[in-house]
């Protein structure tokens, strides 16, 4: 999928003693958005900024070490301690000795011609280095100007970890002018080390550009064109996320301090072997308890009451990725916990009074097949037409945020079918669920829409399987687990007439670690590919009964 941005110069700093102005560079072939304010909460907005840099350049896969070095190192020794016991005599020693002292000389000289290689070949290896690393920063983050707030999202790199900062007004003690809308900015690298330099004793301007705007000519050499080939799954893992938080979720808070002991095990613990859950013991009016394992250590978050009126126990994954939250650990009143379930996503909202931060993790930090995905969460769940989701749509952009249960009585429709076309404008990334503020914003995530039908499913397979789901032509036949939590699941799939009987193992983890069907696709592929069409609508059909 390739995006197109074009910017006015690029994202400019300027700290001197007393100050510190940040200046961003708006795509200038979006509609026009800009906001200029000073910052009235410096260190809490810092520290923020900083934790939503974190969710940008988190990547938690597993990367095997490189031993390229080491077998070269040891080729060499080899080669070496070879010629030493061939050296026998003194004379061949002293001989060596001057062939490699002319070596030595041949080397350097043949260095200092091609020097000037090297320094073009090194300098054009950072150069491809800092082009990677804009990579990361593409759509991140998209900053959206509210009547009632600015916020700035991002995902991560590896494609687990969502981050959202909310900065109501209150955050600034003096705004000049600004245009609500949503855009891409030009945001390098280096401008999370001009964000630690802001101080309370300094002034603190925050600017998204508006003369960005101002086009003159249209060959203008301080435009920069930007064009990147952004992955799919990024785009998908974005809206996956993102989608999810309309769905219900059980909801408990959390002090402080209790996040902070959830972070303290974690660092003072590694897990060398699976199963590598935290599960969440939730029982009705107790501290809420969190169980890490293989370890089996429980933590107690005596601040933290459970209000909710049914016991729980959660499990997710992927948690080392709450160290993002530990920055905000001072400044912070208090986290919101938002479990969808079991290998679900769930969501952790910092209230920093004025200020805001979501933190979205999706089940797994890597959502390959194995893990079959969350694929589902993007179907449709509510059929609504096109003319009706439209009115909805404008009637929310005439107010840029607004609780849907106010906007369907403001235009006199069901609450379900307002509810579906928001969805489905959330799932097409063109509006957001602020969990802070329980409302639907209007927030456009790309300049032109996004090509759902590629992005919906990875692959066709996944297609099938939600449309035997949505024709109820699924059904399990058998279930049965053992000490071990491993779980192992049988079934029916009606296939056009045809019938096919898929079987599962799921590990402790939640990890398809054995699958086999009786449909022609997986005869001949196995598990090589991924499973097929019938493993995942059981292992689906299955998480939705389990939900």
């Amino acid at each position: 999928m390739e995006v197109n941005y074009a910017y006015k110069g690029n994202t400019a700093v300027v700290d001197k003693g007393d100050r510190t102005q940040m200046s961003f560079s708006p795509d200038t072939k979006r509609e026009p958005t800009f906001f200029i304010g000073e910052l009235r909460q410096n260190i809490a907005f810092r520290e923020a900024i900083s934790a939503l840099h974190d969710v940008v350049v988190s990547d938690l896969r597993f990367k095997p070490k490189d031993k390229t070095a080491y077998k070269e190192w040891a080729a060499k020794q080899l080669e070496i301690d070879w010629q030493q016991v061939a050296v026998q005599r003194q004379e061949i020693l002293n001989r060596m000795q001057e062939l490699r002292t002319e070596l030595k000389d041949f080397y350097d000289r043949h260095y200092q011609r091609l020097k000037p290689y090297y320094d073009a070949r090194e300098n054009f290896r950072q150069y491809v280095f800092r082009k990677q690393l804009d990579i990361y920063f593409l759509f991140d983050p998209v900053i959206t100007v509210h009547p009632d707030e600015i916020f700035f999202e991002c995902f991560s790199v590896d494609e687990s970890s969502y981050g959202r900062l909310g900065a109501s007004y209150e955050v600034f003690k003096k705004i000049d002018e600004f245009a609500c809308g949503t855009t891409n900015i030009d945001y390098s690298h280096d401008l999370y080390n001009e964000f630690q330099k802001i101080r309370n004793y300094k002034t603190t301007k925050l600017e998204v550009d508006p003369s960005g705007f101002e086009v003159k000519t249209t060959n203008e050499e301080s435009f920069k064109e930007v064009k990147i080939d952004l992955p799919d799954s990024w785009v998908r893992g974005f809206l996956q996320v993102s989608s999810a938080m309309s769905l219900p979720a059980t909801k408990f808070d959390l002090h402080p301090m209790d996040v902070h002991n959830l972070c303290f095990v974690l660092r003072r613990h590694k897990e060398k072997h699976g199963p590598r859950g935290m599960r969440y013991h939730l029982t009705p009016g107790q501290p809420v308890r969190v169980v890490f394992e293989p370890w089996n250590i429980e933590v107690v978050c005596s601040r933290s009451p459970y209000l909710g009126n049914e016991e729980k126990v959660i499990r997710v994954w992927g948690r080392r990725r709450l160290h993002i939250l530990e920055r905000l650990i001072p400044i912070a009143k208090k986290f919101t916990v938002h479990l969808l379930g079991t290998g679900m996503p769930s969501f952790y909202v910092a209230d920093l009074g004025d200020l805001s931060f979501t933190l979205g993790l999706s089940g797994w930090t890597s959502n390959d097949w194995a893990q079959a995905g969350n694929f589902d969460l993007m179907a449709p769940r509510a059929e609504v037409d096109n003319l009706t989701k439209q009115q909805i749509f404008n009637a929310l952009k005439q107010n840029w945020a607004e609780p849907p249960d106010v906007l369907a009585r403001r235009l006199n429709l069901d609450r379900s079918v307002v509810l579906g076309a928001l969805s489905s404008y959330t799932q097409a990334g063109s509006a957001i669920f602020d969990l802070n503020k329980q409302v639907y914003r209007v927030r456009e995530l790309s300049r032109e829409p996004l090509p759902m039908e590629k992005l919906r499913f990875a692959n066709e397979r996944e297609e099938k399987a939600t449309r035997f789901l949505s024709q109820n032509a699924v059904e399990v036949t058998s279930c049965t687990g053992d000490a071990a939590n491993v779980l192992i699941l049988q079934g029916v799939v009606k296939d056009k007439g045809n019938v096919y009987h898929p079987s599962l193992t799921i590990d402790s983890d939640r990890r398809i670690i054995q699958a086999e069907c009786t449909c022609n696709w997986h005869l001949q592929n196995k598990l090589f590919k991924g499973p097929c069409e019938h493993i995942l609508a059981l292992r689906t059909h299955h998480d939705r009964q389990r939900r």
